[in-house]
């Protein structure tokens, strides 16, 4: 794969790059109509493919927090064609790596010396390159190390990026005014995070140390000595990515219900006994041992949840609440999706569309087991959100409404859904409550 010896951080470098993205965007669907009017026929899943190729291909030299966007929409299956989910999944490990000249002097620059001097042994070739950093294979007295290297000036382009993108966010998710602003300073406080390996550090020191009492699941040992901000230093683990696992032929229902119910009890864990969440729960962050135990390797966005936010929001999850009209209407008030200032269509509005999704969306909550594997329950939330794309009444409405915590409350859902769903794993839903102190 060819490497990159540099990456565009200014604001015009990388703005450049995006509009050379759109014309060649603007060529394909001149093909496609032209291709459309002259044979009078369309195929628009080779629209769908040429289009997604050529916006990862121009994403994956700019890294960063543009890169990291295509891996968050890679999760959103249901919303997206497939052919975009695929080339979007491959920010989640495949990306154009720095070239060795590059991660040499990274690592001088933060470490002080040379990989060769630091380390006994240490490959310039990297294991893993994705969307804010790349990792490479090394030893030390006897242990097998992973170094993660962050790319350089990822952190500084994070504002400019998400100023490029934000006209873009603002019309598809119908947002509008001073208000929204709320929302992009989430987003970017977290992508600031992830750029601080120093923080990465400590979460995933605290995290993993408080999950000891999970069976099934274990950790990396961290190294704070071959630590920065941009330089992140642990064991290395053996086993395959959990994207890699859910495809493999031999299917064994015991241990996929296994490794499922470690995910839940994991995530339920974090969210109610620490009240902070691991908010990514891509494929790429999980990997499955030989011994079939679920490895958490990826600390890097962590959500507090706060308890005005915390209380509300699981409350909204019990089914009596749910078909209460009064505590529902509460609820909904508390989280900022009714207003003051709605109108009395809009108030009637969102209550029928978030009696509906909540209906759906909570049912693993309402019974003692959950399969994830349910077709009928994965058919309505997929149908769900295309009828969201296709309701012409939800985009005239205001669309600044919610906690800006749900942003990344609901993604590490959404996320732990479609790994769970992915596989097809039956889980016990309260399981989780006797690791809580």
């Amino acid at each position: 794969m060819k490497t990159l010896d540099s990456i565009p951080t200014h604001k015009i470098e990388r703005a450049t790059k995006l509009v050379s993205t759109g014309v060649k965007i603007g060529g394909n669907y001149l093909r496609y109509y032209g291709e459309k009017l002259i044979r009078g026929e369309e195929d628009k899943d080779k629209l769908n493919a040429n289009n997604a190729k050529d916006i990862y291909d121009g994403l994956k030299e700019l890294k960063g927090s543009a890169l990291k966007v295509a891996q968050m929409l890679s999760m959103e299956k249901n919303l997206m064609p497939q052919a975009y989910v695929e080339q979007f999944s491959l920010a989640q490990f495949s990306v154009p790596p720095l070239s060795g000249a590059l991660v040499k002097k990274t690592i001088r620059k933060y470490l002080g010396a040379d990989p060769e001097a630091l380390f006994d042994t240490f490959s310039m070739q990297s294991e893993n390159a994705a969307s804010i950093g790349q990792v490479h294979r090394a030893t030390k007295e006897g242990k097998a190390l992973a170094v993660k290297i962050q790319y350089p000036g990822v952190a500084n382009s994070i504002r400019s990026d998400l100023a490029i993108v934000k006209p873009i966010a603002l019309k598809m998710f119908n947002l509008k005014g001073k208000d929204t602003d709320r929302y992009f300073e989430e987003v970017e406080n977290k992508l600031l995070e992830e750029t601080d390996y120093l923080q990465e550090l400590q979460s995933s020191q605290m995290i993993s140390e408080a999950a000891q009492v999970l069976p099934n699941l274990t950790f990396p040992k961290y190294y704070p000595k071959w630590t920065t901000s941009k330089i992140l230093t642990m064991d290395w683990m053996e086993g395959v990515h959990l994207s890699e696992y859910v495809k493999r032929e031999k299917f064994n229902q015991k241990e996929r219900n296994l490794l499922g119910q470690t995910l839940w009890d994991f995530y339920m864990f974090q969210i109610h006994g620490l009240r902070k969440v691991q908010a990514d729960p891509h494929p790429g962050n999980f990997m499955v041992s030989e011994q079939g135990e679920l490895i958490a390797i990826d600390f890097g966005c962590i959500k507090e949840i706060p308890e005005d936010f915390y209380i509300p929001y699981f409350e909204l999850s019990k089914k009596e609440n749910i078909e209460d009209q009064e505590s529902f209407v509460k609820l909904l008030t508390d989280l900022e999706i009714l207003l003051d200032t709605d109108t009395e269509e809009e108030t009637t509005y969102f209550l029928a569309l978030f009696q509906k999704m909540m209906r759906l969306f909570t049912k693993p909550f309402h019974d003692q087991y959950f399969d994830f594997s349910d077709a009928v329950f994965w058919d309505a939330i997929s149908n769900l959100s295309k009828d969201f794309t296709e309701d012409s009444q939800l985009r005239q409405m205001n669309g600044n409404r919610g906690s800006k915590h749900f942003i990344y409350i609901n993604r590490t859902f959404f996320g732990l859904y479609h790994l769970l769903h992915d596989l097809e794993a039956q889980i016990e839903t309260e399981s989780f409550r006797k690791y809580l102190r």
